[in-house]
């Protein structure tokens, strides 16, 4: 057997030494210690181990650090060094996915739920786009922005802006009802973008910027982010400038976004201590990361940014965002929690990890984007082991192949659960039961969800966590209702055409009944529904998944459909048109029934949607103007 050294290291490169000014990353930057005694009984420690692991070397094999206090929030410092404020912007970034248009409701929902999580910041939306948009953000700073806990934590809720007048003031407008209001305003500073998109001179650009930031303190928000957009991208003198002058102007945050994710770790780090070293003021804010997931380096680089100085990264749940996404809450937050003693300088974040699977499963359902199996963290693959290498390893100690423990992220796995469920269950158990997976329900919510328990519970032995969790995101994860499904009959096979008839109950309360024939039971009874809805939507995409093994599993089923209409909406980024669409899901023992309500969630989302913008505003929105001082 080789030699091995008692104190190995597997290092990364070091960072640039171009600026002597900057921090590089350290030769131990990623390195192993290994404890023996955490892995060997103690009496057979001194002989078991070989003898390099008796010496001083030591790891953990799990992620459960104990969290340190959150230090008091104050916009353009933080007292703890080593603390990193999280920035979610799955509310603003994340709705720009295709497909995941949210409701006010659902985005009300999902800023409880990020409050839960702990997050320091919470980025409502964008207040200018819409009416729609502007009255949730609203809603947000009212209610999650005033809900202060008994620590004296409340997220702050901050309005994204262009760097225009109009769109600060009504960004302002939004959030400052919040008890810490924060006005986030961004211009585009690379080459490419000021030639092409701006067609402005690098001094007109510092100055909007510079007078943009002035006029949103001069509105009474003593919290303004301003962002470079493009900063990966933006020569490294003019980002000095302009961050210097934005300082002065009186921004407590700076923004340095990789906005079409081409920068590597290392060039990304190196940026952060760049800006860093060489930016005059820079002591007296925060810096912070916002980093795109287009060559899937999103994590890597949001790590390397706070590793070299960024006390702020910006995430979102699942990952979600523009074209490849963002970087992702949970991995962010995780890595940081699992490394960050050890391997990044004692970094620590304040979230409660034990709100991560919730928060991913309600953004999942919310915003139609289905989780990958193999994702990092949520996946479904995540904590699963099928190997059997694998499983011999995890049935002798859990630490051989999970670093993370399930409950760590509030999953509980379904064959350890402390309450198994079934027909004899009862209204307190399945609370109780629910409580415990992250849900916690009002009695009308209790109530429904007792029922369709109830049902699945007389066809199955058992019903998982699996079920619990597919039957609440079909009666909670649902929009405001314009059509409900009250009956559905289908003919369908071999010997005749298939026919659908389906009964739907509107607002009112008021029956409606229709039958048609299709190519399949699904196609007859969307046709049938097409007819009593009588508006026009093209079926774009649909899926369908077993949540358990067996014959008895409840499905899910998620569609996307378009809208068809005259009116085409534009981008509130680019003013560009483009096609939006809504996402709808259901679940159920019976596939065309969980079908038909996924159609219909669908359709919901998209007529509350139509009644809150008109077409007309959505088309040609006074809002929605080029960027400008």
């Amino acid at each position: 057997m080789a030699a091995v050294s008692p104190s190995p290291r597997f290092s990364v490169s070091q960072l640039s030494a171009a600026n002597p000014k900057a921090k590089p990353f350290p030769q131990s930057f990623i390195h192993f210690r290994f404890s023996p005694s955490r892995h060997f009984p103690s009496s057979a420690a001194s002989t078991a181990a070989p003898s390099f692991l008796r010496k001083n070397f030591k790891t953990s094999i799990s992620c459960s650090a104990t969290p340190s206090r959150r230090p008091e929030y104050i916009p353009n410092r933080i007292s703890d060094p080593h603390y990193v404020r999280v920035f979610d912007t799955t509310l603003r970034d994340g709705e720009q996915s295709p497909g995941a248009t949210m409701t006010s409701k659902q985005k009300l929902d999902i800023a409880r739920q990020l409050a839960k999580l702990g997050v320091d910041v919470i980025e409502a939306g964008f207040p200018a786009a819409s009416k729609d948009d502007f009255e949730a953000v609203k809603a947000i700073a009212e209610e999650i922005g005033n809900a202060v806990d008994e620590d004296g934590y409340v997220p702050v809720i901050c309005g994204l802006s262009r760097c225009n007048e109009k769109d600060i003031r009504t960004a302002w407008d939004a959030v400052k009802y919040a008890k810490r209001p924060r006005i986030h305003t961004f211009i585009a500073t690379s080459p490419i973008h000021m030639e092409y998109k701006l067609r402005k001179s690098k001094e007109e650009v510092v100055e909007i910027a510079r007078s943009m930031v002035t006029f949103a303190r001069s509105l009474g928000c003593e919290d303004v982010e301003f962002s470079p957009e493009d900063a990966g991208r933006s020569d490294r003198e003019f980002l000095y400038q302009i961050l210097e002058e934005v300082i002065k102007a009186g921004a407590t945050t700076l923004n340095i976004p990789d906005t079409v994710g081409i920068n590597l770790p290392s060039e990304f780090g190196q940026l952060i201590a760049d800006i860093k070293a060489n930016t005059p003021g820079i002591e007296n804010v925060i810096i912070s990361t916002h980093c795109q997931n287009d060559l899937g380096l999103s994590t890597a680089n949001t790590l390397a940014g706070a590793f070299s100085g960024a006390r702020q990264v910006e995430v979102t749940i699942n990952g979600i965002g523009e074209r490849a996404g963002n970087a992702s809450l949970e991995e962010v937050v995780m890595a940081i929690k699992c490394r960050g003693e050890h391997v990044l300088g004692g970094l620590y974040t304040g979230i409660n990890t034990k709100h991560i699977t919730m928060a991913s499963k309600m953004v999942e359902d919310y915003s139609g984007l289905q989780v990958q199996p193999h994702k990092a963290i949520v996946g479904a693959n995540a904590f699963a082991h099928e190997s059997g290498i694998h499983q011999d390893g995890m049935l002798k100690h859990k630490g051989t192949y999970e670093i993370i423990a399930p409950e760590d992220i509030g999953l509980e796995r379904a064959n350890e659960a402390g309450i198994v469920l079934g027909k004899l269950s009862g209204r307190h158990a399945l609370r109780d039961r629910l409580k415990e997976l992250g849900y916690e329900l009002d009695d009308q919510q209790l109530g429904n969800i007792f029922w369709l328990f109830k049902a699945v519970a007389e066809q199955k032995k058992r019903v998982t966590d699996a079920d619990l969790i597919a039957l609440v995101s079909d009666e909670v994860f649902q929009p405001e209702t314009v059509w409900k499904l009250h009956d559905l009959q289908v003919t369908c096979g071999t010997l005749g055409l298939s026919t659908a008839t389906v009964k739907l109950t509107d607002a009112d309360g008021e029956e409606h009944i229709a039958c048609a024939v299709g190519t399949g039971p699904v196609d007859s009874a969307y046709k049938a529904v097409d007819l009593i809805v009588k508006e026009e939507a093209t079926l774009m995409e649909y899926s369908m998944n077993a949540v358990t093994e067996g014959i008895d599993a409840i499905a899910t089923t998620r569609v996307l459909i378009r809208g068809e209409n005259k009116h085409t909406p534009t981008h509130a980024l680019t003013d560009e048109p483009f096609e939006r669409t809504f996402s709808g899901s259901g679940a159920g023992m019976d596939i065309v029934v969980c079908s038909v309500k996924a159609y219909i969630s669908a359709l919901n989302k998209m007529l509350a949607f139509k009644r809150r913008v008109p077409a007309k505003a959505a088309s040609s929105s006074p809002d929605r103007t080029p960027v400008s001082a």
